[in-house]
């Protein structure tokens, strides 16, 4: 051995002191964790991946949509996935082309996903929720080719919308519309059989389907690679519009196969889905997660219901379930919860916001829910970085958000970008092949977020424990999470300038007791002007989620300002909290 090299033992405890994952638990001295598996990546598409469990898995149950009393096995979901999917290329949709899908979860979504990844076709999830701004901006974006659109739900007439949008739609024929205010857009699909003028059914799809676009389906499969974007999900920033996250085959195959590795999942595990599919959470961690296990989808119903939840988990004998913490509080305080047999299930996610130690305790205890694991990531990160294992003790369940994710690497940095001693509280950066590939059309935004050695910037604050646990204590970004769903300030402020009275506004959370946070608004008027709270709330409804609507609106004279022109809106927060009788909760 020559000066300088050192051996493979001494290598080993290098590595071993830089490392930590379930299966490597070394202690850390700084804040830099790697996960390390004795899985190797996946390195194929989502068809092929999809194919390969619908052969081994054929006659065993892959989805269960309780609401639309439907039950098919793998064999029964890949004849409808390739029927869609061949129907897609009759359409004249190409490799590459952007598909929307804005729905809330049906099991057309499901088959909508899959036969999107087969032919190469580019899915962009669209947030049930959104109204006619928001929807125009997101087919506009991306340039959606073709849109799958439910009917309407309890909140929305997504037809109504649609032809508002396009009036075109009453005159074309179906796949070929022609829109001065969606200019990308040729063909729209509602998912039902009700005839509409402009439109396809979705039943009409796999029937314009042609042998020679079977045998063309089969020729693309061998020229996709796992490299390929397959998905877009929308994200906002904190200024400006949102943002399409752009998501390869690679990033969300791997992404599914390793969180519910983590839960110990099986072909024989039924997972409930009350989340919405259009979520990575839904999407990725849920519907993909089982297909890359050969487990069973169980759509409890399009929207989420605790008492739906329930009755689904009892009579399909559930064996693990997801969710954000307002989910869970949810079930646990149905009237008739007790009457539930739930000794079938075992693990589940909970996430999308922190979780109260009583809860976690009540659902351990009365759930059985023992291996309930807690993720966190963002979905520029396909989306899970880290998860607790089912054998994490409920301290670290509800303290921390578990270890780093297999081949992922992790570092916490001061604001010169200098990794930090562990324990030290600094901005979370991820990096590995579950980072995005870049935001849609949005070149500077991602070099933005993604530095020169691929460093994903979370915005978070976080700490790494000796032990790798990670615990989030901030965020560096102004977000809030209203019940799981991140609500960006600057979105809603950006839409509520369009208002003709207001002259200024600002938007900030405030703690709330259900939901964790609430939406506030505070509105200087102009001169001359009157509005008020209901009138706000008024000028949003119709025009963008329902979520993002302030809760609270207060019309004042000024912002709290520093001595630089600074609004200070930690102090504004304090102010409502207290005006509301809120506790006032540590902010980053």
């Amino acid at each position: 051995m020559t000066e300088g090299e050192i051996t493979m033992q001494q290598a080993d405890e290098v590595l071993s002191s830089l490392t930590v994952s379930p299966s490597s638990p070394g202690k850390l001295s700084q804040s830099f964790a790697y996960g390390v598996s004795d899985a190797p990546l996946l390195y194929e598409t989502l068809g092929c991946a999809f194919d390969r469990m619908a052969e081994q898995y054929a006659a065993h149950e892959a989805l269960v949509s309780r609401h639309q009393r439907i039950r098919w096995t793998y064999a029964e979901l890949r004849e409808r996935v390739d029927a869609l999917a061949s129907g897609f290329l009759a359409l004249g949709l190409e490799p590459g082309d952007r598909v929307g899908i804005w729905s809330p979860n049906c099991a057309e979504w499901i088959v909508t996903q899959f036969a999107t990844a087969k032919v190469g076709l580019i899915l962009v999830t669209i947030n049930p929720a959104y109204r006619l701004s928001e929807v125009e901006f997101a087919l506009n974006k991306v340039g959606c080719q073709a849109l799958v659109t439910a009917t309407q739900s309890r909140h929305s007439d997504y037809i109504d919308m649609l032809y508002s949008l396009a009036p075109e739609l009453n005159t074309c024929p179906p796949g070929a519309l022609a829109a001065q205010r969606l200019p990308h857009l040729r063909t729209v699909i509602r998912l039902d059989d009700t005839p509409s003028p402009g439109m396809l059914t979705f039943g009409e799809v796999p029937a314009m389907a042609r042998p020679e676009d079977s045998r063309r389906m089969a020729a693309i499969a061998l020229k996709l690679q796992p490299d390929d974007p397959i998905n877009i999900q929308f994200t906002s920033g904190t200024t400006g519009f949102p943002k399409g996250a752009t998501l390869s085959h690679f990033n969300i195959l791997n992404n599914a196969f390793f969180v519910v590795r983590r839960m110990n999942f099986t072909h024989e595990d039924r997972l409930c889905i009350p989340v919405p599919l259009y979520h990575c959470l839904g999407m990725v961690m849920a519907s993909l997660g089982c297909v890359t296990h050969g487990a069973t989808m169980v759509l409890p119903g399009p929207t989420f219901s605790a008492l739906e939840v329930l009755e689904t988990l009892q009579e399909e004998r559930c064996t693990a379930l997801y969710g954000v913490p307002t989910m869970f509080i949810a079930q646990l305080e149905q009237p008739d919860f007790e009457t539930f047999d739930l000794s079938h299930l075992r693990t589940g996610v909970m996430a999308g916001a922190p979780c109260p130690i009583e809860v976690m305790k009540r659902v351990v205890q009365e759930m059985n829910l023992t291996g309930l694991t807690i993720c966190y990531g963002m979905t520029e990160t396909s989306p899970v970085s880290f998860q607790t294992c089912t054998d994490d003790t409920l301290e670290r369940r509800v303290s921390t958000v578990g270890r780093i994710h297999p081949h992922v690497q992790a570092k916490v940095v001061d604001e010169a970008g200098r990794v930090l001693p562990v324990g030290m509280p600094g901005e979370l950066l991820i990096r590995g092949y579950l980072v995005m590939r870049g935001y849609w059309d949005e070149a500077a935004r991602t070099q933005e977020a993604i530095d020169e050695t691929g460093w994903m910037h979370t915005g978070d604050l976080a700490t790494l424990d000796g032990d790798g646990y990670c615990n989030i204590v901030g965020r560096v970004k102004d977000m809030i999470i209203r019940g799981g769903e991140n609500i960006y300030p600057r979105e809603v402020e950006e839409f509520l300038y369009r208002h003709p009275a207001i002259q200024d506004v600002q938007c900030f959370g405030i703690p709330d007791p259900t939901y964790g946070e609430e939406l506030c608004a505070w509105v200087r008027v102009k001169p001359g002007c009157q509005v008020d709270a209901a009138e706000i709330r008024r000028f949003c409804d119709g025009q963008i989620a329902h979520f993002k609507i302030p809760r609270h609106v207060a019309v004042v004279d000024q912002f709290p300002m520093t001595v630089t022109g600074k609004v200070q809106k930690f102090k504004m927060r304090e102010q409502m909290a207290e005006q509301l009788g809120r506790i006032q909760q540590p902010t980053a």
